[in-house]
């Protein structure tokens, strides 16, 4: 069995501030552990996809800026019966932040949002709709904090021009601004459901953007249990068993909040650790024996 660990034309700025090339030591461990795994660019023409049984999509990071060309990529491997991980549907349907809207309506809690379709206007409505002062807006299909605007009263008339002509491209999300991630965003990572670890990103001074090449600080705190618990209920509500999932948020009033569910190319912090790197092994020999 072949398998395809599926990544992107390598680009700096995605990589600043990660000491360590996670790709690169996941397979160099599968490897080791007897598998058939090679990396791969999803985007490679040279690349030959009728020789893998198997293309574990794992980062892909530029794919926000070639969504339909991803998408129709991820149709045509399929089409040669090659088993794709995280399975096509769930991209797809995590690729939207739409998204967050299905989580909501099963009961599960969810920084409050709204959205802006493409073409459509943005207006100060939102500030007595989430009854704050301060929002976040930003494109449905992004990655990286790419595009995200912090909006409040004193900045309202710069950023109206500039998010009204973002709307020409794209769906937009707006949400209200979130003060606890100045204490961190949480990452809980979890293989085919089961809890792995956990990471803790926070902003630098002065910033929201938790993401490292923003300046953002990692770290690895130990989770209080009752919130693992909390963010497992997220996986467990995915209609599909996924290779590895990624649930992002923050506490607030000492309650998990979910951000994001990351499915198509997180960053897993495994860090080398081989605990953590078996955990991935194990996932992935449980969804493609």
């Amino acid at each position: 069995m072949k398998i395809a660990i599926v990544g992107y034309k390598k680009q700096e700025k995605f990589a600043q501030g990660v000491t360590n090339d996670e790709d690169a030591e996941l397979i160099d461990f599968l490897v080791k552990k007897g598998l058939n795994v090679v990396p791969a660019i999803w985007n490679d023409e040279n690349v030959d996809w009728t020789g893998f049984d198997v293309a574990v999509i794992k980062s892909p990071w530029d794919y926000h800026n070639h969504l339909s060309e991803f998408l129709n990529w991820l149709d045509e491997i399929t089409k040669l019966n090659v088993k794709v991980l995280n399975p096509v549907e769930i991209i797809k349907w995590n690729s939207h932040k739409g998204y967050l809207k299905d989580i909501a309506k099963k009961g599960l809690p969810v920084i409050p949002a709204e959205y802006i379709e493409k073409g459509h206007v943005f207006n100060d409505h939102f500030f007595s709709l989430f009854n704050t002062d301060k929002l976040v807006v930003k494109p449905c299909v992004s990655a990286g904090a790419q595009n995200t605007l912090i909006v409040d009263q004193k900045n309202y008339d710069e950023r109206l021009f500039e998010i009204n002509e973002l709307l020409k491209e794209q769906d937009y999300i707006v949400q209200p601004f979130v003060d606890e991630i100045k204490n961190g965003e949480w990452s809980f990572l979890f293989f085919n459901g089961k809890y792995s670890h956990s990471s803790l990103k926070t902003p630098k001074k002065g910033d929201f953007r938790v993401q490292h090449y923003h300046g953002g600080n990692i770290s690895y705190p130990i989770p209080n249990a009752v919130h693992i618990e909390q963010a497992a209920a997220y996986v467990n509500s995915l209609p599909q068993h996924v290779l590895y999932a990624r649930v992002d948020g923050v506490i607030r009033n000492n309650n998990f909040e979910l951000m994001e569910i990351e499915l198509i190319e997180p960053y897993l912090f495994l860090n080398a650790d081989e605990k953590l790197l078996e955990n991935y092994y194990q996932a992935l020999i449980a969804l493609i024996s």
